[in-house]
């Protein structure tokens, strides 16, 4: 099959994935075998292949918005079937007996296992996935644009209720990428007013097409202007301002699975006030299953740029440049 691999990580700029021929894996006991038709293309990749996340598995194929059709079932699959069209998201696996996982929050499971970082993903003609994890795409989605969802729409699922924001709320988004404009379509859906902050011209143009009530910057920001903020950009420096434009009893909800350091935090001007500062960790499966249904349900789709697959890196040094409107897909069935 072919696959972009990553051998050693490097800056995008040098293009370190490989066009290269692999064997098809072979799925193990109650996994799936599923021929890969498009694989969104994630900032999370971009982080693994420059090295932020410390490396897992070298070689990898990465990748972790995978949609396509099952070709081949492992031993001990219970419902699944030849020829049913799934979608491969991030999170793989977990121990299913933790305090976490019985609990509910198999997201935060210490032995949680990643689809392009622990095992291979979806930058291939092929990958697997356990049964328990693969993802029924809704028959109103092509594959184009059921694959970004299955991350950069799942996180801000996630991220949008842990925001708290509501109907009536003035919402703000900060970085306005693959994840920031699926969010968006939720928030105007649910009746929540968007302000955009983005510094790239694309996004903001993009944002405005879409509905944004406000586009600017964080040092344009009012204090206390704002309900609830979701932080996309991996960008620690934000995290001040965006507390300041906070109103009391808000939440900003840091959704980036990596970030440069935050400054320090003036507690009386940025915290006070039962302002709220937590993280986004992965998903649940209720939040994939959760998503997939309320955006099918409410007509929500991405704006896709398709790469074929050869040009991997490519498709990763413009998503760093900022310079994809919406969602990256990699098309890799011919």
């Amino acid at each position: 099959m072919k696959a972009m691999r990553l051998h050693r990580s490097a800056p995008v700029a040098e293009a370190p994935l490989r066009f290269e021929e692999l064997d098809v894996p072979e799925p193990a006991q109650g996994e799936l075998l599923v021929r890969v038709a498009v694989c969104g293309v994630c900032r999370t990749d971009l982080h693994v292949v420059e090295g932020e996340l410390p490396p897992a598995k070298r070689p990898l194929v990465p990748g972790h918005m995978a949609v396509g059709t099952v070709q081949g079932i492992g031993p001990g699959t219970l419902s699944i079937r030849l020829g049913e069209r799934v979608g491969i998201a991030w999170l793989r696996s977990t121990c299913g007996a933790c305090p976490s996982c019985r609990s509910g929050r198999e997201n935060l499971c210490r032995g949680a296992r990643f689809t392009g970082y622990h095992a291979d993903g979806g930058y291939a003609e092929f990958a697997t996935v356990p049964e328990a994890w693969a993802y029924p795409i809704p028959s109103e989605y092509s594959d184009e644009a059921a694959a970004p969802l299955l991350c950069a729409g799942i996180i801000g699922y996630r991220a949008l209720a842990l925001s708290g924001a509501k109907k009536g709320d003035t919402l703000g988004l900060a970085g306005f990428g693959n994840s920031a404009h699926l969010v968006m379509q939720l928030a105007l859906a649910r009746r929540i007013e968007v302000h955009v902050l983005s510094r790239g011209v694309r996004h903001r143009e993009l944002a405005r097409e879409m509905g944004a009530t406000w586009v600017g910057d964080a040092a344009e920001l009012e204090p206390e202007s704002l309900d609830a903020e979701i932080l996309f950009a991996p960008a620690g420096e934000l995290v001040p301002p965006l507390l300041r434009a906070l109103r009391p009893g808000g939440t900003l909800a840091c959704a980036g699975i990596h970030m440069t350091p935050i400054p320090s935090i003036d507690y009386d001007r940025e915290l006070f006030g039962e302002r709220v500062l937590r993280s986004v960790t992965a998903n649940t499966r209720a939040d994939g299953l959760g998503l997939l249904r309320e955006s099918a349900a409410l007509g929500i789709h991405p704006r896709v740029t398709v790469f074929p697959l050869a040009e991997a890196n490519r498709a990763l040094a413009e998503l760093k440049a900022d310079q994809i409107r919406g969602s990256a897909v990699l098309r890799v069935a011919p």
